[in-house]
């Protein structure tokens, strides 16, 4: 599975941003998507997350009413739109993908990262 981010950039706090992942490969065997963060100094963050279907998302608390994850199964593509961003959502955003091959075991697959700076 490879994964490709885009849509990231420089926002003035309060703005909205789209960030968009492109996956391609044996996508059929992807169960689960997800953004992750992580900023200068910190570990990465769980962003959200969102099942093969759609039917199931997950936001963390920090994000919860300002963010909204997505997918396009017939584009294989991933979305988060980001409103009303802060300051403190500055960070390098990284696509997850995790697939489960037919032995059942589970592995995790990463985008390179685009970059989002929130200035105040």
């Amino acid at each position: 599975v490879q994964l490709v981010e885009s849509g990231g950039g420089l926002v003035q706090a309060g703005g909205s941003l789209r960030l968009s992942c492109a996956a391609s490969g044996s996508t059929g065997s992807i169960i689960a998507m997800g953004w992750y963060r992580q900023a200068p100094g910190k570990q990465r963050e769980l962003v959200a997350t969102i099942t093969s279907g759609g039917g199931s998302t997950n936001y963390a608390d920090s994000v919860k009413g300002r963010f909204t994850i997505s997918r396009d199964n017939a584009k294989n593509t991933m979305y988060l739109q980001m409103n009303s961003l802060k300051p403190e959502d500055t960070a390098v955003y990284y696509c997850n993908a995790r697939v489960r091959t037919i032995f059942r075991t589970e592995y995790d697959y990463w985008g390179q990262g685009t970059q989002v700076t929130v200035s105040s």
